[in-house]
């Protein structure tokens, strides 16, 4: 890696969960040399069962949009830019910071779409409570059941309910809907961009490798690079199911190649 390469990485964590699903790739990450920053988006700070039984009162009034400012306001006070890791709905915010030209390389890991990509049906049918669109709560919380089968369903059953507890978090229904109503969710194929890596889950309920690949097809500046790699026995936990370290080393590797 060259000298000028930056060694500031910033982690976004997605919808659902909050940042403390990041702890593990902080340290991993630091032990390699890297500063690396975890922010919690906007009314997801906290330990995840206090916020399951306590609504973060900033919660229902955050969306897509302030997910991105709060991550370019971090950014922006930091000596150089760095590497951006999304994951979900912040694959999308990586994205989106790439464009603006906030980062120095992307990464977005099983991604949401952005709203001029279309998903399949299969991930609307998992979404679609996200939205709220009958629901006057302002936010969504997943069900035990719901996150067995939209994250955990590589895990082994007797792990699925520890992982809820450990991780879950409500999610405002602001985020999913800005992300697909939003124009500023939509990105412009077309631009010159910096490098920018897909990282898919083939058993991903969410957003299927099929998905990630049709997303990342859509770049059409030949010289910027596009990457895509599909890890086919990964879930939509991919961050935190075992052998996540394979999913950081590939990442690490391809960023310090570039």
């Amino acid at each position: 890696m060259s000298q000028s390469k930056s060694k500031t990485i910033v982690l976004i964590h997605g919808n659902f969960v909050n940042n403390k699903t990041w702890a593990e790739w902080k340290l991993y990450y630091e032990q390699k040399g890297y500063t690396v920053f975890t922010p919690a988006n906007p009314g997801h700070r906290g330990d995840p069962a206090e916020l399951r039984a306590h609504i973060h009162p900033d919660l229902i009034k955050t969306g897509f949009i302030d997910v991105v400012n709060n991550i370019a306001q971090l950014i922006d006070s930091l000596p150089e830019k760095p590497l951006v890791i999304g994951h979900s709905m912040a694959g999308m915010a990586a994205l989106k910071l790439l464009e603006l030209g906030k980062a120095a390389a992307a990464v977005s890991i099983d991604g949401a779409p952005p709203k001029n990509v279309f998903p399949p049906f299969s991930t609307i049918k998992v979404v679609l409570p996200a939205f709220g669109f009958l629901s006057g709560k302002g936010y969504f919380m997943g069900s035990r059941d719901w996150y067995h089968h939209a994250f955990f369903n590589t895990l082994p059953e007797e792990k699925r309910s520890e992982a809820f507890d450990s991780i879950a978090v409500p999610e405002s229904h602001r985020v999913s809907r800005q992300l697909v109503l939003n124009s500023f969710s939509n990105i412009d194929f077309n631009n010159p961009h910096a490098p920018l890596l897909f990282i898919g889950g083939g058993k991903d309920h969410i957003f299927p490798g099929t998905l990630t690949r049709t997303i990342a097809s859509k770049y059409k500046d030949k010289q910027s690079r596009v990457d895509v790699k599909i890890f086919e026995d990964k879930s939509h936990f991919i961050c935190g199911e075992p052998g996540w370290e394979e999913v950081a080393d590939y990442i690490l590797n391809w960023y310090e190649q570039q």
